[in-house]
């Protein structure tokens, strides 16, 4: 039987092996070759070469395809001193992949030629514990999780569809919430909206589901505005610096506010509405794909949409939506995935079916069009309810 020092000599025979100036050219070229870290964890926490992905040597086999899937593509392994990733080389070479190499001498060579070290955050052991299913999703990991935790989400409304988004959103580990809501928690709310309960019953709801969220995750700041949003406070509000706006309205006047806000700061708005067995999600991306006014150029007319405290809603209908919301700015956070930009989605509790419609952007709309013909916020109320009447 061979010795291992045998074995490593007989494998870096059969693979190719670049030094750390050689693969610092393949970086600079106009085709630069995807860097593999196959270190252990604490290894990569203690800094790692600038744009490489980490999939640890003993879960090469079973993770490298979700994060590599041309098999084509060239790649350079590295390690600590070249050894493990001259074995990951080998071992990626048997399973198809045709353009691998191994950085002999490793990291370490790559330091001592004085070549940059990125030094990461790092989730400590309570963090790392929290959000242990999270660090098991390639798309998500560490670094997906230090992004969650970087991450500030605006909710307009603490209701139906604010209280399982802001749930979810905190679960996840979105580092700052912001929720507007100018209403209390009455007890006609509790059959949906379940980040109240019948102790906070009188309470504001952004400062209940403050508590709620606080006692589900205290690594997110909340911040509650006990204020219906405006044309005079929309622009104070957005300014406190917001990655996504989750829409949990449930009135058109704050709809079209929130949407001609979100296109003039350039925010990515997460959209979703119910009404008794039907709800529907999509996301509006500024300068990206449609907005709401191309979906909705006037308001219906009252008697076509009437509120659900009107008409009512299911129960759970508004977890599902507000679920399918926070998955959508969980995505956007990320940068991660397929939004739902440019496609509605519909669904009907009934008949328990999904369907969707392709939305495309209105050349002509007054907000985001090529030639907008409106650009200052407008009394809402007014415009809603005069062109529903003419509508």
């Amino acid at each position: 039987m061979p010795s291992y020092r045998e074995l490593l000599q007989q494998v870096k025979s059969e693979i190719e092996e670049v030094d750390a100036a050689g693969a610092r050219e393949l970086l600079a070229s106009p085709d630069p070759p995807l860097l593999v870290d196959v270190r252990e964890r604490d290894e990569w926490s203690e800094g790692h070469i600038p744009g490489a992905v980490h999939v640890p040597r003993g879960h090469l086999e079973s993770r490298i395809e979700q994060v590599v899937h041309d098999r084509s593509r060239r790649l350079v392994l590295y390690c600590a001193g070249g050894a493990r990733s001259a074995f990951a080389a080998k071992t990626l070479e048997e399973l198809g992949y045709e353009s691998v190499a191994s950085l002999s001498g490793g990291f370490t060579d790559w330091k001592r030629n004085g070549f940059p070290v990125q030094l990461p955050q790092s989730l400590d052991a309570a963090k790392r514990q929290r959000y242990s299913r999270h660090l098991l999703i390639p798309e998500v990991g560490e670094e997906g999780q230090l992004k969650l935790l970087d991450s500030r989400v605006l909710l307009i409304g603490a209701g139906g569809l604010g209280s399982p988004a802001a749930l979810y959103l905190a679960a996840a580990g979105i580092g700052r919430i912001g929720i507007v809501d100018d209403d209390r928690v009455d007890e006609s709310n509790l059959q949906r909206q379940i980040a109240h309960s019948t102790q906070t019953l009188g309470e504001w709801k952004a400062e209940s589901a403050k508590r709620t969220i606080e006692a589900l995750n205290p690594d997110v700041e909340v911040i509650p505005y006990l204020e219906r949003l405006s044309s005079e406070n929309v622009d104070r509000i957005l300014g406190d610096g917001w990655d996504v706006i989750v829409d949990g309205a449930d009135n058109f006047p704050t709809r079209y506010l929130v949407n001609d806000a979100a296109v003039w700061h350039d925010i990515p708005l997460v959209h979703g509405s119910i009404y008794r067995f039907e709800g529907q999600v999509t996301v509006f991306k500024p300068h990206e794909g449609p907005c709401y006014r191309c979906l909705f150029p006037l308001p219906p007319p009252p008697e076509l949409a009437p509120s659900c405290a009107e008409g009512g809603v299911l129960g759970v209908l508004p977890g599902i939506v507000g679920s399918l919301q926070a998955s959508e700015a969980l995505k956007l956070c990320l940068g991660a995935g397929e939004s739902l930009a440019g496609r509605l989605l519909l669904f009907d509790a009934l008949a328990t079916e999904f369907s969707e419609v392709t939305l495309r952007r209105d050349p002509a709309c007054p907000v985001c069009g090529e030639s907008p013909t409106i650009t200052e916020y407008v009394d809402y109320v007014e415009f809603c309810a005069g062109r529903a009447a003419h509508a």
